[in-house]
């Protein structure tokens, strides 16, 4: 049986979250404003950056750096997530 290498997985599982959050966007979009719409677009943000969440800054004179990550997970996202599992799990 040949297995998968890290990297694989860990892209597989990364579009599968990604997917999953942009159909809770596009449903965000269709479903009027009800409990079930604030059900699928609760999200939890996360942020590496500098203070308050915002972007660290490198200022040199010429020109300027910014780094800074924020992930944003929703239940869309996780049920993409499980998605993406279930696939790399039963599809080999």
């Amino acid at each position: 049986m040949k297995k998968r290498s890290i990297s694989i997985i860990i892209l597989v599982l990364f579009f599968g979250t990604f997917f999953g959050t942009l159909m809770g966007e596009l449903l965000g979009w269709l479903l009027p404003q009800s409990v079930v719409k604030d059900f699928f677009l609760k999200s939890i943000n996360f942020s590496l950056g500098g203070y308050r969440g915002e972007p660290m800054t490198l200022d040199f004179i010429m020109f300027v750096i910014k780094f800074g990550l924020k992930v944003t997970f929703n239940f869309t996202s996780i049920i993409g997530f499980a998605a993406s599992y279930y696939f790399l799990r039963y599809f080999r």
